[in-house]
């Protein structure tokens, strides 16, 4: 499987709650798809969100965040872990 890093941008701050609900909602949704949602990041004042995943490709990690919550990422990157 891929790895791939999201990127949402959202208007105004985000609160970790909401992130930690929407992160709990990937969980929930991703199986149907074959992705793992592992870590997420956010920066609450400039409204981002970063989102680590194993996915089969880029459509399936989109999928899930549609489903689950409506929150598209703007971006979505393959990467490689170092350490």
């Amino acid at each position: 499987m891929a790895l791939f890093m999201d990127v949402h941008t959202l208007p105004g701050a985000v609160g970790l709650t909401d992130a930690e609900r929407a992160h709990a909602a990937d969980l929930q949704t991703q199986a149907r798809y074959g992705v793992n949602y592992l870590r997420y990041w956010v920066d609450p004042a400039q409204g981002k969100i970063f989102c680590l995943v194993e996915a089969p490709d880029v459509e399936a990690a989109a999928s899930v965040h549609r489903e689950a919550h409506g929150l598209v990422a703007d971006e979505i990157y393959p990467v490689t872990e170092g350490a």
